[in-house]
């Protein structure tokens, strides 16, 4: 297909990555091993994949995998003595499974061919991402606060930070539930992941909120 690439899937059940972010990986599995070797002989860039939920137990295997995630280059590389390795990897952008390569005898790991996914932001929407970004840093302050935490966020720490790094920053960040974490990947515009964003985040204010004020015998 015009314009696809062809990238190896590394399936993660708990892991969701987004574009201008960092995570750190530890590689054990000889076929994720032999991935990374792959991987850093070439393009040094890595499939990032959720399993969906209901096939977790499955990961040992060849579980499905959600058809969106994300593409990480490989920075920072320690190949431990034992064949292991502790990888620090930096999303680059999404990208949508197109088909998966058949397998082949000497590869031990998944290939897919994927196409690449932008990240949709026109100018006319940027009055409405800065009054959902103002309401995403509320929302965080309510659910600090729900939760007794004397560390409240503050506008003034986000000032320098782009609105695509900060909503894409939040999403990763938050401890949200892997599939909704997808979900706001999913996302195919910036405005839309904020609207995504602010509604994730108003559930989690209100159950925090209940769970605070909640009787001390009602909570088990």
């Amino acid at each position: 297909m015009p314009g696809s690439e062809t990238l190896p899937l590394f399936p993660l059940s708990n892991v969701v990555l987004f574009p201008g972010l960092q995570t750190r990986l530890h590689i054990f599995e000889p076929r994720y091993r032999q991935m990374t070797e792959h991987a850093l002989a070439g393009s040094r860039l890595l499939g990032m994949v959720a399993v969906r939920p209901e096939f977790v137990e499955s990961i040992p295997g060849d579980p499905p995998v959600y058809g969106v995630g994300c593409a990480g280059r490989i920075g920072d590389a320690k190949r431990l003595p034992d064949g292991r390795f502790d990888l620090v990897v930096l999303g680059t952008h999404r990208f949508r499974i197109v088909r998966e390569s058949a397998p082949e005898e000497e590869r031990l790991y998944r290939v897919a061919e994927a196409l690449p996914l932008e990240d949709v932001f026109e100018p006319a929407a940027r009055p409405r991402v800065l009054a959902l970004r103002h309401r995403a840093i509320e929302l965080v302050a309510e659910i600090a606060s729900a939760g007794r935490s004397d560390a409240q966020p503050s506008p003034d720490l986000f000032r320098d930070v782009d609105d695509v790094s900060f909503v894409n920053a939040l999403s990763q960040a938050f401890a949200f539930a892997s599939s909704e974490k997808q979900g706001l990947l999913e996302a195919d515009s910036i405005p839309e992941r904020y609207e995504r964003l602010i509604s994730l985040l108003g559930f989690h204010a209100v159950e925090r909120s209940h769970l605070a004020n909640a009787p001390s015998d009602a909570i088990h």
